[in-house]
């Protein structure tokens, strides 16, 4: 059997809503006064993670190759100083349809108008590093939308009655979740400026205070208007999201660590100058209104606890183990570790690896880990 622990470390991803050595400031390393929005931890072939160390293979996915074994999550460190485009992402029946209809129709992978890069679904956790890290998810209940509609409209004037009228009408139609927010993405030529009048009353207004990082950081966009549709939450640092299959959101500021599906699949729905297919987003999106997205963690132990997946059978499962002191955890398979805080030591039977702040780690296979140490270490691992 190799061996157990495998260094691991990646180049940080620098989109442009990420923070300045924002990767550097959570991971402790040297800044470089460049954008870090992302470090990928997995066996993604976009970004494959490097296994450091006299290792028979150079990254995650030639690891993944060579033993069979596969990776059913990606883990993210995320550092947002803007907020992120409103995205949802396909369920696996979805992502293999459309995967395999682009595929036949042509479109290269990397190519900027293609919705699906891989087979694979993307449902997501995210747990805060910070207090105060923002996000828009889900959709509000119709009634909420309606009295900020009715609040807007006297703000904006009698000029903008028209499209009011008719965002009004298309949420108390059946399915009028969906229907009004695809209207938004639709060119029709009253959007703009409604969506002009909603960012100055934004300024204005505290009702609409949400809107004004929105539309500095994405002036003139549609899905300054559609935030208003959905929930904004503001989280602690531990607390947790939960975005499965089909579900719009958008990050909007702060630091976090992210476990999803293995995926790179995007249906975008505003705040971006990026690709938007309007009808394909209207396919994948779960357009029904309340729920509560927060994802509560299960004790596992002394100075352990742990997030599990809310997907379907037919998705990924995964969980994320958040350690702050010593404590145990079996594995059942491959998993991924990484220190954001303190030091801790990892070990099964005769082998151990060092965690200080900023390492991450590959467990090649099944094994009861013992964990020792103080801070915040989070496994990443398959359901």
């Amino acid at each position: 059997m190799t061996a157990v622990f495998w260094e691991i470390d990646n180049t940080p991803r620098d989109y442009a809503w990420g923070e300045i050595d924002g990767v550097a400031h959570v991971c402790g390393t040297a800044e470089t006064g460049l954008r870090e929005a992302e470090l990928w931890l997995g066996a993604h072939p976009a970004a494959p993670s490097r296994i450091l160390g006299d290792a028979p293979w150079q990254t995650l996915d030639q690891w993944e190759q060579a033993t069979g074994i596969r990776l059913p999550f990606l883990l993210k460190i995320l550092c947002a100083a803007e907020p992120l485009s409103l995205q949802a992402h396909p369920s696996t029946a979805q992502a293999q349809e459309g995967f395999a209809r682009e595929n036949e129709i042509g479109i290269p992978v990397d190519a900027p108008n293609r919705n699906y890069r891989d087979p694979n679904s993307k449902p997501e956790m995210i747990v805060a590093l910070n207090d105060g890290f923002e996000a828009l998810c889900g959709f509000r209940p119709i009634a909420e939308v309606q009295a900020d509609l009715d609040a807007l409209a006297l703000a904006v004037g009698e000029e903008h009655a028209s499209a009011l009228q008719t965002w009004s009408s298309l949420l108390a139609d059946a399915d009028g979740i969906r229907h009004a927010f695809l209207w938004l993405l639709s060119g029709d030529e009253r959007i703009a400026p409604l969506v002009a009048a909603a960012t100055e009353a934004g300024a204005a207004d505290d009702r609409f205070a949400v809107l004004r990082p929105i539309a500095q950081a994405h002036p003139g966009d549609p899905g300054i208007l559609g935030a208003l549709m959905l929930q904004h939450l503001t989280l602690r640092a531990g607390e947790a999201l939960w975005l499965p299959a089909g579900n719009i959101h958008a990050y909007l500021r702060g630091s976090g660590v992210e476990l999803m599906g293995p995926s790179d699949n995007v249906l975008r729905g505003g705040l971006t100058p990026k690709h938007i297919d309007t009808a394909e987003l209207g396919r994948v999106l779960d357009a029904r209104e309340g729920g509560d997205p927060h994802l509560v963690p299960a004790p596992a132990g002394d100075g352990i606890r742990v997030f599990r997946s809310g997907g379907a059978d037919d998705e990924p499962g995964f969980v994320l183990y958040e350690c702050t002191a010593g404590g145990e955890i079996d594995l059942t398979g491959a998993a991924i570790a990484l220190c954001t805080e303190g030091g801790f030591t990892l070990s099964s039977d005769a082998e151990s690896i060092d965690m200080p702040r900023g390492r991450a780690a590959l467990v090649a296979h099944a094994a009861n880990v013992r964990v020792e140490g103080e801070g915040r270490l989070f496994v990443a691992a398959g359901a």
